[in-house]
């Protein structure tokens, strides 16, 4: 799913540039359109630097190997039965994450709820009429258990038609990937925003302050308002949600929510309105994030409570249907007073 809530990042106090200690810190700025979405990178140097090009490159390659909305990508071809295509190394570590996270969520993250995604009307393929026999024939391709990867990189499914979709992660693992590239020319200091996603390292150098970004209001559908500040410093944050992306039935008027539930067919409708995940890298809390939000929520606060490497920030409606929060400990501590 590649579906998200929107989180603002409030850059506090950043100026083009300043002296500090003697040194002079340099304010980089690259926004721009790429995978859908918008993004935003905000780094500190010593020096000025250009890194469009740069940028432009890691998106290129990100959409020539997992983008389903390009048809000559690598995955695009997969799709389409093309069995000659040896993946190359980022399919490779968004495919394996992906196994992983689809065991610890007990299948609720599932890259081959492609076709339901398709169906409902809310992917790059032709929407179709559903129906309950529709939908347990189409559960026939769910499944990341029934795809695997041979020992020459190609991709091996038990049936053909099983539409693998790696939208809910590979934003993240985008994300990812720009954070690899700052590092490797030696930035310290940065903030990358993606369609809401974020990746934070080190602090805003200039004012000596940690990034602070802000988590939207789920409940706040017209005008955008920001529900908490949180300090992100070298983690990630990615956050999903139902209340904006959605489709109307032009015939009957039904409401279907983006998220689906991989293991009845169905869009998701619950009470969790909005998941955000803070973990150490971008692809994982993107995976995370969508899996929580097809969870029975009981199930989603066992999960982040159980699992250490995760903080989750979960806000619900009650048995009341009024509005209520769940924070782990160390979410908490992220928090800004």
């Amino acid at each position: 799913m590649k579906n998200y809530i929107l989180v603002i990042a409030a850059i506090i106090g950043l100026c083009h540039s300043c002296k500090e200690n003697s040194d002079t810190k340099f304010r980089n700025e690259n926004v721009g359109g790429a995978l859908g979405t918008s993004y935003s990178i905000i780094s500190i140097s010593s020096e000025k630097l250009d890194l469009e090009k740069d940028i432009d490159s890691v998106f290129a390659v990100i959409n020539h190997s997992l983008s389903t909305y390009i048809p000559e990508s690598d995955i695009s071809r997969i799709n389409k039965g093309d069995s000659t295509i040896a993946v190359d190394k980022m399919f490779q570590e968004v495919f394996s994450l992906s196994k992983s996270i689809h065991k610890e969520t007990n299948g609720f993250f599932d890259p081959t709820v492609g076709t339901l995604v398709n169906a409902w009307g809310f992917g790059p393929e032709r929407q179709i009429s559903m129906d309950s026999l529709k939908i347990d024939s189409l559960l026939n391709f769910v499944g990341l258990d029934k795809v695997s990867l041979d020992d020459s990189n190609h991709v091996v499914k038990a049936n053909a038609s099983i539409y693998l979709d790696f939208n809910a992660i590979a934003k993240g693992y985008a994300i990812d990937r720009l954070a690899a590239m700052l590092d490797a020319k030696g930035v310290e200091n940065y903030l990358i925003e993606v369609g809401g996603e974020l990746v934070a390292k080190g602090k805003n150098t200039i004012k000596d302050k940690f990034w602070v970004v802000g988590i939207d209001d789920p409940e706040e559908q017209m005008n955008r308002a920001t529900k908490i500040l949180i300090h992100l410093n070298d983690r990630a944050l990615a956050s999903s949600g139902n209340y904006r992306k959605y489709r109307i039935d032009e015939e009957t008027g039904k409401k279907f929510v983006h998220t689906v539930n991989p293991k009845t067919g169905y869009t998701q409708v619950s009470n969790t309105l909005a998941v955000t995940i803070l973990a150490d890298n971008c692809a994982t809390a993107d995976a995370y994030a969508t899996a929580l939000m097809a969870m029975n929520l009981n199930d989603a606060f066992k999960l982040v409570e159980e699992n250490t490497m995760l903080e989750a920030y979960i806000v619900y409606l009650d048995e009341n249907g009024d509005t209520k929060e769940f924070s782990t400990k160390g979410f908490k501590s992220f928090v800004v007073k």
